[in-house]
Order: structure tokens, then C-alpha cells, then sequence
């Protein structure tokens, strides 16, 4: 009775959040709650599809709304968003007939339920507005969800509101024809027998294994301690897409997350040699498991995890994972990044894809999937420049609101050092990246018999001669994004800096790989971290570039920056 009192208090919170939009979005909606968007059937072969799409009235109206949006100072020019109106989840990224697809909740003009909107690139980096791919009818509205590609087609399951999980199947080659499985849910929200479901029914994701659909569902369970509620995830099987079992909670081992998180919009795949389970909590922000996946019982055991944001998703933080292998043993991921000041006509982006790979002591590298060198033009570069401990060193050739940097820098002994992106000439606003070396956590106590030094950290052991240092207590060093001084406008929301962990080596340099693109900037760190974060620059000269060491002396190794094209144009 728990787990259903918790299923249902969870769907009628989510409809609340959900009436926050435009009373047009209820309104007028029919019995059979078919939308009010204009829908098309296109072909079967690229050519007809092609054709058809160059006269369309959705795509032609997306050129358009892209027109009129396109002069506003804080929509990105080389992150997706979409044409116009609100942006929400991205669903079901996947890899089909030569082009990377993406699906998002839209909220279309003529009807502001959630559909999925759709877009195709071929790189990663140019992004082509689609017709909207699902429309509600029977579900209420058209939630998160994910794609497998199966033999010849793509199946997306995904949550129908009121109703339950769905199941959707597409084979013509861009994706532009969906047809629904069943005459309903598949996985339905309630029992039609009349009994307690014994699990959520919410965000699902679907893969395959011996020729049986598996798929778990987003959610969380009343078993922590007290019976207070964790994130759980349900696991489902079924051997033609319309028929779906229960099995049981689908992951063991897991204490890494918190109290009171959910598993919303889980992907699981396998990443290297393990299985790697994206989610994200309404509770704490976006987030992983990594493990073994027991393939004879159908469980996930857990033994690492880590995190994406840093804090709750919003104001301006990383929201709800999408997550696709990339064919090689690797992920690609994607997130939208939740707003934190009000525009006109648009909201959210997406941030950029990133590619994860598995590294050595279950580490997740991460560093940006795509290329983006086509994008490029007047490129800058800085040599070695000494930074002096506590005095701020501006590169003054080296600006710009919307640019992609290369920077290296050699801590040598300095505590902290901080590089200042979007700043004002006399630093009214400013954007901070600090890294702050080995000042994270440590390893903690090894507890070894016979060793007297076993609870004496570095510092302390520092310059006995013939003493055995316990190197678990080697600390990590840190990342933070700071955007409390990134905008003197009024209405911006403030967001906690983005704080995160990476272990840094005693001869190792700091690698950072920077994207600034109007209202979002994106840090990746030494290819294993990254902190990302919304910005509203009140002032247009909050352009600059800066450096500072605090404590003792540092040095840039080099900069390297380029100016970035739009990808709309």
C-alpha cells in the first residue's frame, strides 16, 4: 500500500508542476485526448521523405519561430534548442541509418501538452528541427522515455500520462512515422484486477537480451530506513513489446545514493566491461551507478557511482539524462539545462552531448562527444604566462560570449587557481572556475595492524625520514563553477557554485576544455569531470578573460580560443 500511495502522491505531484504552463495546455483536450497538432504521414524512402519535408507546415513554422528568436542575447548558437516555447526532458537519444536522433518534450503552439519534438544531426554539432515524432492520444501526455534500435526498426517507450508506460515502433529512415503498440499502456498505471501494484509506473527504458524486451521504470520505494523512501527501479520482460511482466526490483548493492531520491529517466547499457545505470533524482540532480549486471537473475549490482550536477537541478543546472551507446563501448549523454531567468518565447536548452568512457578503478571519463572545429574562426593563443600568487592577470586578447578555450595550467605549488570567463573590464559580473587542489576528501583510515602511523595523515608524516606514509589519505582535488556574480540583473536566480571531485597527481596539470555559449557555460576537467551551469551577463561588455594564483605562484602552460558560428545559420 506504500508503494502505491507513493506511485500516486508522485503522478499528482508531477501534474501539478505540470499546470505551471499555459491553461491552454488543458484546455479543450478530447475524450480521447487526441492532440490538436496538425499531424502528417510522410513516406518510406529518404527521397520522398525529403521532399516532403521542404514543404512541410511544422518545419517551415520552425524556420521562422528560429528567425524571430534568433537576435535574443542569451539563446545559444551552437547548444540545441529548441525552435520556440518550452523545452523539457530529452528522450530516447539514438544512433539510426547514419544520424544521431533526439527526442524532447515539446510543448507545441496549438496544443501545450507534452509531445515529442525531434531533431537529427549527423555530427553531433549541426542540429535539424523534425515534425513532432509522438503525439498524445490516448495517453494524456507524452513523458520520458527511451529507444532501442532493433533489427530494422527503432522502438521507443516512453510514459503515457494517466495511462502508464507505452511502447512506439519507427523503421522509415528519418524517424518521422510512429505507430503505437496495443490499444493502451503497456505497463498500466493500475491493476486492472483491482489490486496494488508492488511498483512505480513512470519514466521507463528498454534494451534486449536473448531475444526477450527487458525494460525498468523510474521511481523510488518506502524500504529505506524507517520506511523512509530511496530510489527504486522496477524490471519488466516481455517477448513481443505488448505483454509486460513484473519481475522484481531490478538493483542490489546500492549505497550510494540518498534518502528520499528517485531513479526518473534511468538508461541503462553497458559501458566498457560493466553496466552503467543514468538517472536522475528529483531530489538530489543527475546521476550514476555503475556495477555488474547479473544476466542469469536480472540484477544490477552496484559498485561505484557518481554524479553530474551538484546540487538540485535547478535554477540553471544539468536536469534529465538521455543516453545512447555510441558503438564503440562508450555512451553518449545528454541533459537539459534548466533556466535560471525569464525569456521570451523559449525557456530551457540542452547541453552538449558528452561522450563517457570507462577508465581504469571504475573512474567515468567525460569530455565533449563532437568536434567542433567547423564552428571556428578567429582563433587566439596564449603562451606561457606566469601568475603571480594573488594578483588577477587579464589576457586581454582572449574575450567573447560565445567561444570554445583550451586551457592548460601548471599549479606547481599554488592552493588554488581561478579562471575568470564573462567578465566586466572593472569585474562587476564575472564567471569563476576554481580548482582547488587536494582539498576535496580523502581516502580515508586504513586500519593496518602493527602500524602506528596508520591514523597520521601526509601533512603530518611530511619530512620524517624512514616513516611509511599511508597514502589512503591522498585527497582529492576540486572543480567549482561559481555564477553568483555572473549577472546584475535583478531577476536572475542564483545558483550554489557546482562543486565536484577529481584526483589530480602531484605532476599533473590541469587540462581545462571550456564552453561559453550565451547563457551556459560548460567545464571539462582534465577529461574526467564537468561542471556546467546557466549565466545571465547583465552588462555586454561582460566579456573578458582572467587568471589568478592564490597562495604561492602558478603558470598557464598555453591558451587556445576560437569564436564559434552558429549552427543555425
Amino acid at each position: 500500500m506504500k508503494t502505491m500511495y507513493l506511485a500516486h502522491a508522485t503522478a499528482a505531484l508531477l501534474l501539478s508542476v505540470a499546470a505551471l504552463f499555459p491553461a491552454s495546455a488543458q484546455d479543450n483536450v478530447p475524450p480521447d485526448n487526441k492532440s490538436a497538432v496538425p499531424y502528417y504521414r510522410f513516406g518510406s524512402t529518404l527521397q520522398e521523405q525529403e521532399a516532403q519535408l521542404a514543404t512541410n507546415p511544422i518545419v517551415l513554422q520552425f524556420k521562422e519561430e528560429r528567425k524571430e528568436l534568433a537576435g535574443d542575447r542569451y539563446r545559444p548558437i551552437f547548444h540545441y534548442v529548441n525552435p520556440s516555447g518550452s523545452l523539457n526532458d530529452p528522450n530516447g537519444l539514438c544512433y539510426w541509418n547514419g544520424n544521431w536522433h533526439l527526442f524532447y518534450q515539446a510543448y507545441p503552439a496549438e496544443d501545450r501538452r507534452q509531445h515529442w519534438g525531434h531533431a537529427v544531426s549527423s555530427d553531433l554539432v549541426h542540429w535539424r528541427d523534425l515534425p513532432y515524432a509522438i503525439y498524445p492520444g490516448p495517453e494524456l501526455k507524452v513523458y520520458s522515455g527511451g529507444t532501442l534500435v532493433d533489427g530494422d526498426k527503432v522502438i521507443a517507450m516512453y510514459h503515457g500520462t494517466m495511462l502508464g508506460n507505452m511502447v512506439a515502433t519507427s523503421s522509415d529512415p528519418l524517424l518521422l512515422n510512429w505507430d503505437k503498440v496495443g490499444d493502451g499502456a503497456v505497463v498500466p498505471l493500475v491493476n486492472p484486477n483491482g489490486f496494488t501494484l508492488p511498483y512505480s509506473v513512470f519514466d521507463p527504458c528498454i534494451w534486449k537480451k536473448d531475444g526477450v524486451y527487458y525494460s525498468i521504470t523510474g521511481g523510488r520505494t518506502l524500504t529505506g530506513p524507517g520506511g523512509k523512501p530511496v530510489r527504486g527501479n522496477s524490471l519488466f520482460r516481455s517477448k513481443d513489446l505488448e505483454h509486460w511482466e513484473y519481475v522484481h526490483e531490478f538493483i542490489e548493492d546500492d549505497r550510494f545514493t540518498f534518502i528520499g531520491d528517485d531513479g526518473a529517466c534511468p538508461y541503462f547499457w553497458p559501458i566498457g566491461d560493466k553496466y552503467m545505470m543514468n538517472f536522475f533524482s528529483h531530489m538530489s540532480g543527475g546521476q550514476y551507478l555503475l556495477g555488474d549486471y547479473d544476466k542469469v537473475n536480472d540484477k544490477f549490482h552496484v559498485t561505484s557511482a557518481g554524479r553530474y550536477n551538484h546540487g538540485y537541478g535547478s535554477p540553471g543546472g544539468v536536469h534529465a539524462p538521455s543516453v545512447t551507446p555510441d558503438g564503440n563501448g562508450n555512451l553518449i549523454i545528454i541533459f537539459n539545462m534548466q533556466s535560471g531567468y525569464m525569456t521570451q518565447g523559449w525557456n530551457q536548452i540542452m547541453s552538449l552531448p558528452r561522450k563517457l568512457t570507462l577508465l581504469p578503478d571504475e573512474v567515468i571519463g567525460q569530455e565533449a562527444a563532437a568536434d567542433y572545429s567547423s564552428l571556428h574562426y578567429n582563433a587566439k593563443s596564449v603562451g606561457r604566462t606566469a601568475l603571480p600568487a594573488n594578483k588577477e592577470v587579464v589576457l586581454k586578447s582572449v574575450s567573447g560570449d560565445a567561444m570554445e578555450m583550451d586551457v592548460e595550467i601548471d599549479m606547481k605549488e599554488a592552493q588554488m587557481v581561478e579562471l575568470n570567463v564573462l567578465r566586466s573590464p572593472k569585474k562587476e559580473e564575472y564567471t569563476r572556475v576554481v580548482i582547488y587542489r587536494d582539498k576535496g576528501f580523502s581516502g580515508g583510515l586504513n586500519y593496518i595492524a602493527g602500524d602506528d602511523t596508520a591514523y597520521m595523515p601526509d601533512d603530518l608524516l611530511a619530512g620524517l625520514k624512514g616513516v611509511r606514509i599511508n597514502r589512503s589519505f591522498a585527497r582529492e582535488s576540486l572543480v567549482s563553477l561559481e555564477t553568483s556574480a555572473s549577472s546584475t540583473l535583478p531577476g536572475v536566480s542564483i545558483r550554489p557554485p557546482e562543486t565536484a571531485a577529481f584526483n589530480l597527481g602531484r605532476q599533473e596539470t590541469v587540462k581545462l576544455h571550456v564552453f561559453i555559449d550565451k547563457s551556459i557555460v560548460e567545464v571539462f576537467v582534465n577529461g574526467v569531470q564537468c561542471v556546467a551551469a546557466r549565466v545571465y551577463p547583465g552588462r555586454k561588455d561582460s566579456v573578458g578573460v582572467s587568471l589568478k594564483a592564490t597562495g604561492k605562484d602558478a603558470e598557464l602552460v598555453g591558451l587556445q580560443s576560437w569564436q564559434m558560428k552558429s549552427i543555425y545559420e
